[in-house]
């Protein structure tokens, strides 16, 4: 990926985005939520597709045959992404409590969150097994202390990759680790000025294969790469619905 190519669209994204009409901005990232939402909790199982997805958050529409628990992962995860959004418009940098408050949004009305396990869990297809409680409260430690200096050593793509990967990786809750670590991959770009992204349940193969790669044999790149990729086409998608001079590479002063 070349990432100069990426944070030069990042800037006309940032320049670009004032420009979009009100009512044309708020649709396509309603549209995206709904989306995002379907999304996350599909690759974790969730059966309610994506129309079902949108009557039920947006027209406010139970859906009938369909489990509780399936309605509140729904539910929640989009009141943990609007928190994300009200932290990051805060200028919160994420931490533990921010972390832990996510998960607790999560899992309202379906389990007790916010809480590391105190067992062992397993994650059934990955070569790679999380660590037991005794290694697993050393390791969450370690990676909130690396949070704050991994933006050193890594570009804000590659970070926000880093948090997913090495959160997942470490496993700490005993449920809904993957909506999690997806929710605060997205924290970080968006706090950098990147818009988030929604990984689709049709590449969770890619997107399992990746995360493995880097459990297994400690190499970031190939999931990287994928959420660089995933980043430089919402880019694209914004520059578009700003018009025809954002998508030639002009800037509002130029048209």
């Amino acid at each position: 990926m070349d990432y100069q190519e990426l944070f030069r669209k990042k800037e006309l994204y940032s320049q670009c985005r004032g420009s979009i009409p009100d009512y044309t901005l708020f649709t396509f990232e309603q549209a995206f939520e709904i989306e995002y939402t379907h999304n996350s909790t599909a690759i974790e199982g969730n059966t309610l597709s994506l129309i079902e997805t949108k009557v039920l958050l947006e027209d406010g529409i139970s859906i009938g045959g369909k489990a509780l628990r399936e309605i509140y992962e729904a539910v929640n995860h989009r009141k943990a992404f609007r928190y994300v959004k009200e932290c990051i418009g805060q200028g919160m940098p994420l931490d533990e409590k921010i972390i832990k408050d996510i998960h607790a949004l999560l899992m309202e009305n379906i389990q007790v969150g916010g809480v590391y396990r105190d067992v062992q869990v397993y994650i059934s297809g990955a070569r790679h097994m999380p660590p037991p409680p005794s290694l697993m409260y050393r390791q969450v430690k370690d990676f909130y202390a690396d949070l704050s200096w991994k933006g050193k050593e890594l570009n804000p793509v590659e970070l926000a990759a880093w948090t997913h990967a090495e959160f997942v990786k470490i496993h700490p809750f005993t449920d809904g680790n993957g909506r999690t670590s997806r929710l605060i991959m997205n924290y970080q770009l968006m706090a950098e000025g990147f818009p988030a992204i929604s990984i689709a349940k049709e590449d969770r193969l890619e997107y399992f294969r990746t995360l493995d790669a880097y459990a297994v044999e400690g190499n970031l790149q190939p999931f990287a790469d994928l959420v660089a990729g995933l980043v430089d086409r919402q880019l694209e998608r914004y520059i578009e619905l700003s018009g025809p001079q954002q998508e030639r590479g002009q800037s509002p002063a130029m048209q």
